[in-house]
């Protein structure tokens, strides 16, 4: 896998446009409905893997149902945002 795909890839390109303290504040506002995205992620995960980068779905679905993939998920964009 090249470098900048995946997560982490869309990670660093939120910290390179300044969106990280928008999706820190965009996820605390989803908190409550993460398990419901991510099952709607994973409805439409196997039509986003018409495009590339499809797949970094399920990575986000992943994260978002997992019990702390929440707080995981807030770290990587933080860590992000600090360097």
């Amino acid at each position: 896998m090249k470098s900048g795909t995946g997560l982490a890839g869309w990670i660093e390109l939120a910290k390179r446009r300044g969106g990280a303290p928008f999706l820190l504040t965009l996820l605390d506002a989803v908190e409550p409905l993460a398990p419901v995205l991510a099952q709607a992620l994973l409805v439409a995960q196997p039509l986003a893997n018409l495009w590339p980068g499809g797949e970094d779905l399920r990575e986000l679905a992943d994260l978002l149902e997992a019990p702390d993939g929440l707080r995981e998920l807030r770290s990587r964009l933080a860590d992000e945002q600090a360097e």
